[in-house]
Parts: C-alpha cells; structure tokens; sequence
C-alpha cells in the first residue's frame, strides 16, 4: 500500500462522511440517495466499512454492493457516476495527502466501471464482430463463442 501509506480508519471514516454530505446535498445525486437511504448513520457506517476493506484488507465490509445498486438502476444513469466520481476526487483531494487521494481516486474510478458494467452491460446489445476472432475460429465457432 505504499501510495496509499496515510490511509488510516479515521482518515476513510472523515472523507466518507464529508462526501456523502456533498452527495445528499448534490442536486442530481442527492434525491436519488436521499432517497434510497432510510438511515444515514447506519449507511455512512457501512461505506466506511466498505472503504476500509477496499482499502485496508479490513475485511470489515459484509454488503452486496451491486445488488443494492441494482434496486436503484431506473433512477441510476451513467452520467451520474461521473458526477459522483467528481465529488468523490474533491473530496479526497480536499481531505487526505496527494498520494492518499490518488489511491482513493483509482479505486473508486474501477469500482464504478465495475457497477457501470454490472448495470448496464448487455452481451446481446452488442454489435456482433464474427471477425473479431477471425483466422482463429470459423465464422461459426466464432458467433458461438461470442454467444456464450
């Protein structure tokens, strides 16, 4: 963890708690969480939680992220996770030193990639490349493989 070396508990407990303050209050972000969380004292918990397994190997995360997510995914759109990656760096970067909040910074932007795709992608949306593997495969063997 050496780029992230100033991550500590309290250090993840402090950002997490500015920025879902910056969120709730987000005029894009904040009705659909507003309206999502029921108990804001028991979620920040458990961000923080999640945070400090992400980060810390803590182990102290027990949810399901994207599940939880998925109940959501009408009002979810991906623009919004820009929006929400944008707060995120701020408030990182206003909160922790520059190695730290780089650190942050990436992990958050996979972890949204990660629920990006588990929302919204669709093997059978995709355009089909039969000749994407071609020389390797027959045409057949080919749209057979991509189908699985």
């Amino acid at each position: 963890m050496d780029n992230a070396s100033t991550i500590d508990e309290a250090g993840l407990e402090r950002v997490v708690h500015a920025f879902y303050a910056r969120v709730r209050a987000d005029a894009e972000l904040g009705p659909i969480f507003n309206d999502a969380v029921r108990d804001w004292p028991d979620h920040l918990e458990k961000l923080t939680a999640f945070w400090s397994s992400v980060m810390l190997g803590s182990g102290r995360y027990k949810g399901q992220p994207v599940p939880a997510h998925l109940n959501h995914k009408d009002r979810i759109t991906p623009a919004l996770f820009d929006r929400w990656l944008g707060l995120w760096n701020e408030t990182t970067e206003a909160l922790m030193e520059p190695a730290a909040a780089g650190a942050l910074q990436a992990k958050a932007a996979r972890i949204a990639e990660s629920l990006k795709l588990a929302l919204y992608f669709r093997l059978d949306a995709m355009p089909r490349r039969p000749a994407l593997l071609g020389g390797i495969f027959s045409a057949e063997e080919t749209e057979q493989r991509l189908r699985r």
